[in-house]
């Protein structure tokens, strides 16, 4: 013969306030966890990499900030340096000049200085830029692909719910460290 240990069996008393101790100690958990979260995210902010986007111009349309926050840059490494650049002439331009209606721009927002021949250096003038992407998917067509858009933080506002990220048909914003705010092509070609 075995012998058998009994459980002591719990009132309904002893069960209810057993749960709601448990409940109490998982709630005070989540509210914890939910802090921790919002440090978090103050920590971060929003950022596009530019491996992923696909230039459609939501940049220019979506964002609270008039004119976006989002910009063209320019990584230098990358450029080709080229007299011809993509990014910054119309299809088919009538001269190889900076006269308006040789520039895809349509803002203006790209210089180009002559370096020496046949190189010329492309720059890009952030408080003209709009964000509309019309460069950046002409460079990545045809040329170096070194035109490409960025969250700028001096002008961003940093929204918890980004407006262009709820329309971005790539996916292509995240939230990155604040300490690390700007995703490099260069730094991306490098890896790749």
């Amino acid at each position: 013969m075995t012998d058998k240990v009994e459980k002591p069996k719990l009132t309904r008393m002893e069960f209810l306030s057993l749960t709601m101790g448990r409940l109490a100690v998982s709630a005070l958990g989540a509210v914890g966890m939910l802090g921790w979260l919002r440090r978090r995210k103050k920590n971060t902010v929003w950022q596009i990499d530019p491996m992923t986007c696909v230039s459609c111009g939501q940049c220019a349309t979506h964002c609270v900030v008039s004119p976006s926050a989002v910009k063209c840059v320019q990584s230098y490494p990358i450029c080709g340096y080229c007299r011809l650049c993509f990014g910054y002439f119309t299809p088919n331009a009538p001269e190889l000049t900076s006269a308006a209606e040789n520039q895809l721009c349509p803002t203006g927002a790209i210089e180009r200085l002559f370096v020496e021949d046949p190189y010329w250096e492309y720059n890009i003038i952030e408080d003209a830029c709009v964000g509309c992407a019309k460069c950046v998917e002409a460079c990545e067509v045809f040329g170096n692909a070194s035109f490409y858009l960025q969250v700028r933080h001096d002008v961003c506002v940093n929204c918890n719910d980004c407006s262009i990220a709820r329309h971005c048909p790539s996916d292509s914003f995240s939230q990155v460290p604040a300490d690390e705010p700007y995703i490099l092509k260069h730094d991306q070609e490098l890896l790749a």
